[in-house]
């Protein structure tokens, strides 16, 4: 395996991040759901929910990550996911597919961000649940950030209904994480 690629591996299955089974007290899943994880990386959302679900459709712009998802997948027994490489702004799936989907710090690498949401809108049902996990924005940021206010706002105008959010005591790489649970609006 290239290098750069096993450091990406490495480093994304090392991130210090809560539990995601913690995220199940957020979103209800159903055994007919179809998920969509997106950013899907090394499939820490992907595995925890695929148990659950219909089918979780793993997208992530990493092609290489998704193949090593894949394999991990295998090794686990899981068959139930599909790996998608793909543009968050351009989508290649059918409009109105998923019951849910799930953003788990990975909106904040996306400008603009309006895109991102308006494509989440289009392939979630109606009254779809969305469930976006990223960091808050601090004075001190270490990349690029979006704060829980703008991104409530953002969620509104792409046509979302904000149900909570939700402040996790729980930090990720030692930052504040906070939780939006959003519906889709007809």
């Amino acid at each position: 395996m290239n290098p750069k690629i096993q450091r990406k591996i490495e480093h994304l299955e090392n991130i210090e991040r809560f539990p995601a089974e913690e995220l199940f007290e957020f979103i209800q899943l159903n055994k007919e759901d179809e998920l969509l994880d997106l950013g899907a990386g090394t499939g820490y959302i992907s595995f925890a929910f695929a148990n659950y679900v219909k089918r979780v459709v793993a997208l992530d712009y990493d092609n290489d990550i998704l193949q090593y998802l894949e394999v991990k997948a295998k090794e686990k027994g899981i068959t139930n996911i599909e790996t998608i490489a793909a543009n968050f702004k351009e989508m290649p799936l059918g409009n109105e597919r998923f019951e849910k989907a799930v953003a788990s710090i990975s909106l904040h690498e996306v400008q603009p961000l309006s895109i991102v949401l308006g494509e989440i809108h289009r392939l979630l049902k109606d009254k779809g649940i969305f469930l976006c996990i990223e960091l808050e924005k601090s004075v001190m940021p270490t990349g690029p950030r979006v704060s829980s206010k703008v991104m409530e706002e953002e969620i509104i105008k792409a046509g979302f209904s904000v149900i909570n959010t939700i402040h996790s005591p729980t930090q990720v790489a030692n930052q504040p994480v906070y939780i939006i649970i959003a519906q889709k609006n007809k």
